[in-house]
């Protein structure tokens, strides 16, 4: 099966534009996402899905697989489809450009998994630590069955702890792995009442049937949204001696 890997990259962002083209210690944060990403071993071909010409040329310019999709898409999943309709693949893997510290180990267990489950769409979850995150809206809360299928995914805590009990709570990281043919379809499907309701694409994918495979794992997910977080990043990579300087 040919697993491609798609990284969407918009130049446009309300909280930081050009957000893909930031320098995180000296390098283009689109490039760390796409060297992480090109180490995996399962995956067949990576490529930038973007609507600008300058993160275009940049990832031209270090030798990375970049294609132009267009800029009506609202969603890195509609900048996907695009990409599965012009180039070959059964498995087509969603990384976040704006996660500059990916964990190789945790994509190459996703993919391996979507392999041995062409009928769902595969993603991941952590432990929630951090007891502010349970609350915070900002952070999506996921909880799956004994099969280790999403039931639902909230921006409000789930599940309500109406009896006081110890409860774990997950997060849900931003990573999906799609087969192509439920990929194609999902992004032709009317936005659903759930999805409108939370802002989370993903519950259209459970209201209309798919189902969505969960793996826990122990990856924390640190992604950019402002330019202060750049500092954060760069502080993570010098204490793990990964500093690109």
């Amino acid at each position: 099966m040919k697993v491609i890997a798609v990284i969407p990259a918009r130049y446009g962002s309300s909280r930081f534009p050009g957000k893909p083209l930031a320098l995180i210690s000296n390098k283009p944060m689109i490039q760390h996402v796409y060297e992480k990403v090109s180490g995996v071993k399962n995956i067949d071909k990576v490529v930038v899905a973007t609507d600008h010409e300058k993160i275009y040329n940049l990832v031209k310019s270090f030798g990375g697989e970049a294609i132009m999709t267009k800029e009506t898409h609202e969603s890195g999943s509609d900048r996907m489809a695009e990409v599965s309709m012009k180039i070959d693949g059964d498995i087509f893997l969603n990384v976040q450009g704006d996660e500059p510290l990916i964990n190789p180990k945790l994509v190459e267990e996703i993919v391996e998994q979507s392999k041995l489950n062409t009928d769902a769409v595969i993603t991941a979850k952590k432990v929630i630590n951090d007891l502010e995150d349970i609350s915070n809206p900002n952070v999506v809360k996921v909880i799956s069955n004994l099969n280790k299928d999403a039931i639902y995914f909230s921006r409000s805590p789930i599940p309500y702890n109406r009896s006081n009990d110890e409860i774990i709570y997950y997060k849900h990281l931003g990573i999906y792995c799609y087969p192509k043919d439920i990929l194609q379809n999902f992004v032709t499907l009317p936005k659903s009442n759930y999805e409108q309701t939370e802002m989370l694409e993903q519950l259209r994918l459970l209201e209309n049937g798919y189902k969505i495979k969960v793996l826990e794992t122990n990856y924390e997910s640190i992604g950019v949204d402002t330019p202060e977080d750049i500092k954060r990043i760069e502080k993570i990579l010098e204490e793990n001696n990964i500093c690109q300087k």
